[in-house]
């Protein structure tokens, strides 16, 4: 098989914390496989979600744009098979190309590409939250927060589905040895996104290691940015949890889910090996977007940080240096040319963003490469935008103050630079980095143009908020192993 036509595994996982894992120095997560993976490829350790929410960061996968380009805007707008992705161009060329488990667009019977789709999951009836689309204006109630609701040992749905998602893929490699078709497989897993429960023994180990208390929350919780505390005043995780017992526990379950899912990878890299295809494979592992795990006594996703807005990216395989840690700014937008360049396609868009992985990995680290991600989902007063070159990291809020933050010196985003007359400069240049890309207003603008007519067609604001947290993923009823498993999800899920 040439170089330039291998296989290609395509693993993500669903709300990864970029820091979470153990190869990078965390304290307590240990992630053997995924540690041995990145021992093998390239990890890219500036690498970002094109927007901090499931649905917006899928379609910008999929189809290799910003948001606010394909105007997938939130968990309500999914991706529904057009603009063109890079699985209709890898189809269209004659390549195998199928997809296992959580994809999370609009329906499985929207032509987004794949040759089959095995037990997918997407938004909820081709609907989902209606109610996170309600932002113009952003209710001035608050909103309880469900999200920890179910919280600790046990058993969920998720992690019966994921097994069955692991089942799948080790069967489909299996199925597929010996061929000599390049193929190109996606598997999408869901841990560790929440509801934060988790297996007993794998929570039990992380609760007796030392190294949790190092990951825990800081105490009293920190003065919040305007927008961020005017997303708090609406829906605040944080305290919907209470106490410090309930926030270490949900730490602990949220590490003990990056081991589960850890596991699941191991046993999908396990059957590669098994399959005889490793050697003219290629694997991608990353996830739609981070959790704020707690920093800033923020949690789930939404915000701009780096712990939301990051994800973990890893590329091995042959052709891809082993055991580089590139420091290059990288989008998940990268993965439509990255997918397409494996099989050696090219795009057929000139102008979309990114650039393949498969070059940047082999390249010096460029420091003036510039990433960007954008935020216009439930919660969200106004939009919020990052832009991150290898020096700063700049987020701007639609009517409201910046942030600037120094990546080298302060890689955990503590100390607001914005005000410092020190660094105007820099703030003005990743101002005019922004504006090429995208003009802020205009976006915000057009996000709420969007969720407003959605929102009438669903019966109006009032409505659309009476129907709370509905928008749960559903999960295939024949994923089901020992026990039944309900076709649709009692957890809330993003």
């Amino acid at each position: 098989m040439a170089a330039d036509r291998m296989n290609t595994l395509f693993l993500m996982s669903d709300e990864h914390n970029p820091w979470v894992m153990g190869f990078l120095g965390h304290p307590c997560v240990r992630t053997p496989n995924l540690d041995r993976l990145a021992a093998r490829g390239t990890t890219f350790t500036r690498a970002w979600a094109a927007s901090p929410l499931c649905v917006p960061s899928r379609a910008s996968i999929a189809t290799g744009r910003y948001v606010h380009q394909h105007q997938c805007w939130d968990n309500a707008i999914a991706y529904p098979g057009n603009p063109r992705s890079w699985m209709h161009a890898l189809s269209r060329a004659g390549y195998v190309v199928d997809a296992i488990g959580k994809l999370h667009f609009r329906s499985a019977g929207d032509p987004v590409g794949f040759r089959q789709q095995i037990e997918t999951v997407h938004i909820q009836d081709g609907i989902g939250q209606v109610w996170g689309s309600v932002r113009d204006p952003l209710p001035s109630t608050s909103s309880r927060s469900g999200m920890f609701d179910k919280l600790g040992a046990g058993e969920s749905a998720y992690n019966r589905y994921d097994r069955f998602v692991r089942d799948a893929a080790c069967h489909w490699l299996e199925s597929h040895a010996g061929g000599d078709a390049p193929w190109t497989l996606f598997v999408g897993l869901v841990a560790p996104h929440f509801p934060l429960v988790v297996p007993p023994s794998f929570l039990e180990r992380v609760l007796n290691d030392p190294g949790l208390e190092a990951c825990l929350p800081v105490d009293p919780p920190p003065r919040h940015h305007p927008w961020v505390t005017r997303m708090l005043s609406y829906m605040d995780h944080d305290a919907a949890l209470g106490t410090a017992e309930r926030r270490r526990l949900a730490v602990a379950a949220y590490l003990a889910l990056v081991e589960f899912m850890d596991g699941l990878v191991g046993d999908i890299l396990a059957a590669l090996e098994k399959s005889g295809m490793a050697d003219t494979t290629r694997v991608i592992y990353t996830s739609d977007h981070g959790d704020n795990l707690g920093a800033r006594r923020l949690w789930n996703k939404g915000t701009m940080y780096r712990e939301s807005a990051g994800v973990p990216l890893i590329l091995a395989g042959p052709d891809i240096p082993a055991g580089r840690l590139c420091t290059t700014n990288v989008s998940l937008v990268d993965l439509h040319p990255t997918l397409l360049a494996a099989q050696g396609l090219r795009c057929v868009d000139p102008g979309l963003p990114g650039r393949s992985l498969l070059d940047i990995a082999c390249e010096a680290d460029d420091p003036e490469r510039i990433a960007f991600s954008e935020y216009h989902g439930v919660g969200s007063p106004t939009g919020a935008y990052l832009v991150a070159n290898g020096r700063y990291v700049y987020h701007h809020y639609v009517g409201y103050p910046p942030e600037l933050f120094d990546a080298v010196n302060d890689p955990r985003e503590q100390h607001d630079l914005s005000d410092d007359p020190a660094h105007a400069a820099a703030l003005a240049q990743m101002v005019a980095a922004l504006n090429d890309i995208v003009d802020p207003g205009r976006a915000d603008a057009a996000a709420k143009r969007d969720q407003r007519q959605l929102v009438a067609a669903h019966g109006g604001p009032e409505q659309a908020l009476r129907s709370g947290h509905r928008g749960a993923t559903g999960v295939p009823g024949g994923a089901s192993s020992s026990n039944s498993l309900p076709s649709i999800l009692s957890e809330p899920t993003s």
